[in-house]
């Protein structure tokens, strides 16, 4: 017998049939997982950053704080030589290792990372920074984990275009988001140097379905979703034709944007930054 999940963006469900494979997280909304048509347009936005930034992970000691359903973590397990996951939620680090066994995965608080100081080569957090209440702490633990000349890559929304004209955050799973100014300054307090930071963007594909769903394809899905109207089929389709390369990363280095990262960044979706440790 086949399992529904239910994408709480869409509202629709996904049939899972059983077998040897191992059983999909649910969709919560509070993490995006592979294998759902409906949830693959974000699901693609966040496998881009994985995608585009692997090879700074090549032949080394990678921890992904925030590992989520895993699918990055198991990316990276292709060009790394060990791959540590982290994430605090028992169901997840519980589906990692049932799921992605090239991962070594942890149960732990990003706030107090178990690892010992100067571990690990690369720190990996992409769409994590924006769930947690200390912000600050989390970017330190990085710090003391990563060797010198380490590097933390890091991805969030950015708040600019993610929620718009508000001061707290649409996403309920969301502490506290930033923009490209908010990031630099987070991770400079916390010891690092900015090396680049870049913004993810539409593609020619995604933006010409912007303009066919009345300006942003974004709001198509979420306004339907809201209002509990049913996805059209064309809608559905056009979701689940996404793929990573309809998305653009765009880097600022910081040598070339004195002062500030410029208004290219500001129109981003989300933000990505590559952060050193001195």
């Amino acid at each position: 017998m086949s399992e529904a999940v239910v994408d709480p963006v869409s509202g629709k469900s996904a049939q899972v049939e059983p077998g040897e494979s191992v059983a999909p997280l649910p969709l919560t909304g509070e993490r995006t997982v592979p294998g759902i048509a409906e949830e693959n347009y974000w699901f693609r936005r966040h496998e881009i950053v994985y995608a585009r930034l692997l090879e700074r992970c090549a032949g080394a000691t990678v921890l992904e704080a925030g590992s989520g359903e895993g699918y990055g973590a198991n990316m990276i397990a292709d060009v790394a030589t060990r791959v540590i996951g982290l994430d605090y939620d028992t169901g997840a680090v519980e589906h990692v290792r049932a799921a992605y066994p090239r991962v070594e995965m942890m149960q732990g608080n990003l706030a107090e990372l178990p690892l010992g100081d100067a571990s690990v080569d690369v720190v990996v957090n992409f769409q994590v920074v924006e769930h947690l209440w200390d912000q600050g702490q989390f970017l330190r633990e990085c710090l003391r984990v990563l060797r010198p000349g380490g590097e933390l890559l890091i991805s969030t929304p950015n708040r600019i275009t993610f929620s718009p004209g508000r001061d707290t955050p649409l996403n309920p799973f969301h502490t506290r988001e930033l923009n490209a100014a908010e990031l630099s300054e987070l991770l400079v307090q916390a010891g690092f140097r900015v090396e680049t930071m870049a913004g993810v963007h539409h593609g020619p594909a995604l933006v010409d379905l912007d303009q066919r769903w009345g300006g942003s394809f974004i709001d198509a899905q979420i306004e339907r979703a809201l209002a509990g109207d049913p996805w059209p089929d064309e809608l559905t389709a056009a979701v689940a034709g996404v793929r990573i390369d309809d998305f653009e990363l765009r880097p600022l280095p910081a040598a070339t944007a004195p002062g500030g990262w410029g208004p290219d960044i500001d129109a981003s979706l989300d933000l990505v930054s590559i952060a050193v440790k001195p």
